[in-house]
Formats: structure tokens, sequence, C-alpha cells
């Protein structure tokens, strides 16, 4: 996980419907970024149903939202249709910046030990750097949790 007080690592992803974003087109905002394991599974549904959710109330604050897995932008797009997704879903199938921002781990999972993203939630500044860093996220409770950060 990254420090808190350092700049955030700039990345180009391209969203779910072949967008490509930057983290610098976001300066001047706060920027919720999360990383999570895969799109259609359980836990990683209800954080983005949350996210999508709250949406307006983050908007409201002036914060961005960006949600960034190792799926590619056709899952993206499924996942964003089947759950009426709102939110951004950056794909990075190559994982550079799920590493950059150090969310690439070892696992544990039923005593199987593999390579995965940890889910892990990041706040960004307006300047760019990070102010918050949590890599011990429940993903029912993150959007919530979050709202509470900023408020």
């Amino acid at each position: 996980m990254l420090t808190i007080g350092i700049k955030a690592p700039d990345f180009e992803l391209p969203d779910q419907n072949g967008n490509v974003h930057k983290l610098s087109d976001y300066k001047g905002k706060k920027i919720i970024l999360y990383f999570y394991p895969k799109d259609n599974t359980s836990g990683c549904t209800k954080q983005a149903i949350a996210y999508s959710e709250n949406k307006k109330k983050f908007e409201n604050k002036g914060v961005v939202i960006l949600g960034i897995s190792k799926d590619s932008v056709d899952s993206h797009k499924r996942f964003e249709e089947k759950q009426n997704l709102t939110i951004t879903l950056l794909a990075d199938p190559e994982r550079k910046v799920i590493e950059a921002y150090d969310v690439w781990k070892e696992k544990k999972n039923y005593g199987k030990v593999s390579m995965g993203v940890v889910r892990t939630t990041y706040l960004i500044d307006e300047k760019g750097s990070i102010i918050k860093a949590n890599d011990k996220v429940k993903a029912a409770e993150d959007s919530e949790n979050m709202l509470k950060e900023i408020a």
C-alpha cells in the first residue's frame, strides 16, 4: 500500500466504454480510487453498487469515483450493464496501475496461496496527493466509510 502524503502515481487507462482516463485529468477534484479483485463477484458487486448508489452524494462534495481491476473493458461493460452501475470502471489487464499502487499481493484463500488484487481504497486530494489509504476494506461498507471521511 502506498503511503499517505505522497503524490499519487499518474496513469492512463480505458473505462468500460473505451474512453481513456488519466489521474491528472481530475486535478482540482478529490478522487476515490478503489481497487477490487474481479467483476461480478459477490463483494465487488456490493462495493460497486454502493458507490453507484452514493455517486450523487460524492459528486456534491466534488469527489470523483474510479474503480480499477485487472478485468478487460468488455468485462467492465458487462458488469456495468448487469448491475446498473453509474461509476467509472477502469481496465488494467496488464496490472501496471495495480502494481504502481502496490495492491498486487500474495493472498491466502482456504489455505491456497496465490497472487491477486488486495481490495484497497485511496482518497486523493485536489493536488494529487494521497490523504487516506485503506487495505482493510469491507466491500459493502466502503462507500459509506469514505463518505464519512470526506464529510
